[in-house]
């Protein structure tokens, strides 16, 4: 595909098993990153759009939590086949809206399908237990859907993380009104396109653009919400739980992270470098789990720094429609001179600029950045980048590594590179946080949990823990 296809996308509200174009509504502009130029206009719900969402979400929750298991699994499957025959179209969507080279975008509709796919079985083994009692007598526990979700999701995997929420709680037996960003209508506006197609039925689940701050308060102000699922930063989170204290409504917070990497003197050097390169500027590093803070030992930490290095400046950038592309833009024009700031900042407390350090030419590009020697006291070390920037320092001690693994107040995930059997199994105990990856980064799938602690958040996405996170328990005792 040339990096000049045309933006084909319609960006519409979905309410009430309704598409609503932009009449009469206020838009906002969605611009192609690599260019900075604004490709289309998504339309805004008004408070009234929202209102008939809730009531639409409220009328169709009892028909869907009585759905037979079977007819619920068989619509998200079918949403599921249609995102994988779409995914084409669908990631050029995603590239155009957000920056991502192509493969990878496919690869993020790919795996939203795989979501679908995964919790449409979940929702067969939503099992319950039943207690010992005296004989004639019955106590159960059964698991129940919490209700009407809203969901608020992010524009770094904009499909994938609404499908993780959204598969998640249709197959619970909720109904769902998502407020995607804003930034990426066309790739989430064609997941919901997937689910209308396959059959979803009317206000189950709904689709609503607008001002972050207005939508949320008015969905989460409704008593019709039951529970509320964010991933976004750590303010917007604390912000969020707060509007939820009022209604005492269940939320799941999977928010912001900076994600250590120990690296150990026996680990396998070349192939180690081979896997963090790619992983580091995925997505041009705006991932919450991407890999930031490396540790590593100081016997091989000259070596890893200059392979590390020397990988990085073979990247090709540009954008993510254009064949052989490695790293695309970042998603947006303010987060170009966030990342400049930041590598000012630890070139002026000492560090060492290896690779990269400078913004691209037009869109929102910045090089992929690799800086040495960064003090603790760099404000990049200590605050999350979220951008392509490779943080280094050298340890002497498995202790000395882990104190620095677990000295910020975040706990998404971790990773360590070791060929110690031992050593990874004290590793994967003592690093505080919520998921480790030791010599992998596979650790966001389908059928394992993800989420963080401390202040990275509560609560798990993916896995029998996701499908529980939109469940309530209820015991039935019966003498």
């Amino acid at each position: 595909m040339t990096d000049s296809a045309a933006y084909d996308a319609e960006l519409q509200l979905f309410i009430d098993g309704s598409w609503r174009s932009g009449e009469g509504h206020d838009a906002a502009p969605v611009i192609n990153p690599a260019t900075g130029e604004t490709i289309a206009e998504v339309p805004l719900a008004s408070t009234g759009d929202l209102d008939e969402a809730l009531a639409a979400a409220e009328r169709a929750w009892p028909e869907w939590r009585a759905m037979d298991v079977e007819k619920r699994a068989a619509i998200l499957h079918g949403a599921a086949a249609l995102l994988r025959e779409r995914a084409q179209h669908i990631g050029a969507l995603l590239t155009q809206e957000q920056g991502k080279p192509l493969p990878e975008a496919i690869g993020e509709v790919i795996g939203s399908a795989q979501m679908f796919d995964f919790f449409a079985e979940e929702a067969k083994r939503a099992y319950g237990r039943v207690l010992v009692r005296p004989t004639g007598q019955r106590s159960i526990v059964i698991p129940q859907p919490v209700g009407p979700t809203a969901t608020f999701t992010p524009w770094n995997f904009p499909i994938y993380l609404l499908a993780k929420k959204v598969a998640a709680a249709l197959a619970a037996g909720c109904t769902v009104i998502s407020k995607p960003p804003e930034e990426t209508p066309g790739c989430t506006g064609a997941m919901a396109r997937a689910l209308s197609d396959a059959g979803i039925p009317a206000g189950v689940f709904q689709l609503v653009h607008g001002v972050p701050d207005t939508v949320s308060r008015h969905l989460i102000g409704s008593p019709v919400i039951r529970k509320v699922s964010f991933t976004g930063s750590i303010p917007v989170g604390k912000h969020l739980m707060k509007l939820c204290a009022d209604g005492l409504k269940r939320v799941t917070m999977e928010l912001g992270g900076h994600a250590p990497v120990l690296v150990f003197d026996d680990c396998a050097l070349d192939k180690t470098l081979d896997m963090v390169v790619p992983q580091k500027f995925r997505n041009a590093g705006q991932v919450c789990v991407a890999p930031t803070r490396f540790y590593v030992q100081q016997g091989i930490y000259d070596a890893f720094a200059r392979g590390f290095a020397e990988r990085t400046k073979a990247l090709k950038v540009g954008n993510g429609l254009a064949e052989g592309t490695s790293m695309g833009p970042l998603a947006n024009g303010r987060r170009v001179p966030a990342i400049a700031s930041l590598v000012e900042d630890a070139r002026a407390k000492g560090a060492r600029v290896l690779a990269g350090g400078e913004k691209g030419d037009g869109g929102f590009f910045f090089q992929p950045t690799v800086l040495a020697d960064v003090p603790l006291e760099a404000e990049a070390m200590n605050n999350e980048p979220f951008g392509p920037l490779a943080l280094m320092a050298p340890f002497g001690t498995e202790d000395q590594a882990i104190e620095q693994a677990n000295r910020l107040p975040y706990g998404l995930a971790a990773f360590a590179f070791t060929e110690n059997g031992r050593r990874a199994n004290r590793l994967g105990d003592a690093i505080e946080a919520g998921m480790v990856g030791i010599n992998s980064f596979a650790i966001s799938v389908a059928d394992a949990p993800f989420g963080g602690v401390k202040e990275s958040g509560f609560g798990s996405e993916g896995g029998t823990e996701g499908l529980q996170s939109y469940q309530v328990v209820k015991a039935i005792h019966q003498a």
